[in-house]
């Protein structure tokens, strides 16, 4: 262990020779302390925290990001171009100790950087916020400054059920793979309709299972948070509502009658103790609406309740964000291996574009080709090429999707917890599982590389 702590302690003498360490470092303080204050709020508590929340901790990731790929890149490629490496590699310690060195070097570099932007970010936040209205302040530490956990009624298992309606519609005929895809998808489609679309005059139920937070939430408001879609793209427009929460019987129910607007998160609080005796909550929403309102299964109707403090909340934030940044490093590194700095830098970045495509990757899987919608056909064009981008666009939309499960950024600046479960999975998706393939390749290939023949200089 002492050799590789001495080749962290080398790489952090390594990143302060970079001209880009320090322009970074100011970039970093300037979006930590300027921005919130070049961009004036509204006012309002949600204002506030769009602008210190969303805006300081998305250029913080970014600034960071980028210095971590490129560090990370430099640190080890830099070091074998210039001759460096090969000084360190003749000493009694093996190749994987220096990339696991030059690695957590990259890491805990990353963490005291962020620790002390966050650290910033949270004191400007408070002290922002202590000269907001009082009625503010009161929305800002009921709705803000709060971790609130979600639990929703389970979805349903809908794969048995549309495999059978595919089968039935198929029959003995014979179709393609991209016809029995088209198919597929258009049976999930009309299934989850069923299930998600509640049409005028009608009403649907949900029960949200308390029984293990029973006890906990005792006493407790809560919060019912919903986003639905309506046929009119129409967002300016309001819908009236009619919600009724509580028991089954008429006895403790809760009736709210209210407009609300399509496709966006809506919240209105709930009265403690509606639930049954076996934790059970009713949820009934009737539409009297002349056009039908659809919830999506995923995020249509969620229960928000109190789960631990803003504090911890935000630390917990922090150490996703420190994930994405482990996953960067061992990138960079790993293209470092066995390329030159302006190669490792180019693929590492192109990678990284890669990953932030993840909409147009999903679209093409959705679509099941490359190609665009073809009107004469009332439908989507193939190719052959279909045959090979689309599973690889699938692979890849799934390994991004690893990483992209978790937005610590949106449920910081919106009150919703992060777990200390979903930090675990954050840690063992991001920085064991892809993270350490990323290693593990860059290892070998680092153990492997001809070192004597690279000659930077020459």
């Amino acid at each position: 262990m002492n050799k590789i702590l001495a080749i962290t302690g080398l790489t952090w003498k390594s990143a302060f020779r970079y001209r880009l360490f320090w322009v970074m470092l100011v970039l970093l303080i300037a979006a930590v302390v300027g921005l919130p204050l070049i961009l004036q709020d509204d006012g309002t508590a949600k204002g506030l925290t769009q602008i210190l929340l969303t805006y300081t901790l998305s250029a913080v990731v970014a600034l960071l990001g980028f210095a971590t790929l490129w560090l990370s890149c430099g640190t080890l490629a830099k070091d074998v171009e210039e001759c460096q490496m090969q000084v360190v590699a003749v000493k009694p310690i093996a190749r994987w100790q220096i990339w696991l060195g030059k690695w957590l070097g990259m890491v805990t570099l990353d963490a005291v950087l962020l620790a002390l932007a966050g650290a910033g970010i949270f004191f400007l936040l408070q002290w922002r916020a202590a000269r907001l209205p009082a009625s503010e302040q009161r929305i800002l530490r009921e709705d803000v400054f709060v971790s609130r956990a979600s639990i929703r009624e389970p979805p349903p298992d809908l794969s048995p059920v549309i495999e059978q309606e595919v089968a039935r519609r198929v029959g003995k005929q014979q179709f393609s793979a991209t016809d029995l895809s088209e198919i597929r998808q258009q049976v999930t489609a009309e299934i989850t309709s069923a299930l998600t679309e509640v049409q005028p005059g009608y009403s649907r139920w949900w029960a949200v299972n308390l029984q293990p937070l029973k006890d906990h939430l005792r006493d407790q408001p809560l919060l019912l948070r919903i986003k639905f879609h309506t046929a009119n793209p129409d967002t300016d427009k309001q819908y009236p509502m009619l919600w009724i929460v509580g028991p089954t019987n008429a006895v403790g129910q809760m009736a709210l009658q209210e407009k609300f607007p399509p496709d966006s998160f809506q919240e209105f609080s709930i009265p403690p103790n509606l639930f049954d005796d076996q934790g059970r909550l009713y949820i009934q929403f009737v539409n009297p609406n002349d056009i039908s309102i659809i919830f999506p299964l995923d995020e249509g109707v969620e229960l928000l309740y109190p789960e631990s403090s803003f504090g911890v909340n935000f630390i917990r934030g922090l150490l996703i964000i420190l994930c994405w940044l482990a996953l960067l490093a061992s990138l960079g590194l790993a293209c470092a291996s066995f390329l030159s700095f302006p190669v490792a830098a180019f693929v590492s970045l192109a990678l990284l574009l890669l990953g932030l495509s993840s909409g147009t990757i999903g679209t093409v899987v959705t679509n099941g080709t490359i190609t665009s919608y073809d009107s004469a056909k009332s439908g989507f064009s193939h190719s052959p090429v279909d045959l090979i981008l689309v599973p690889i666009f699938r692979g890849a939309l799934k390994i991004i999707n690893l990483v992209e499960a978790f937005s610590p950024i949106d449920f910081l600046s919106s009150g919703r917890s992060i777990t200390w479960g979903e930090l675990g999975s954050a840690v063992m998706q991001i920085v064991f599982l892809l993270g350490g393939f990323f290693c593990a390749v860059g290892m070998i290939l680092f153990a492997r590389r001809e070192l004597a023949t690279a000659q930077g200089n020459n």
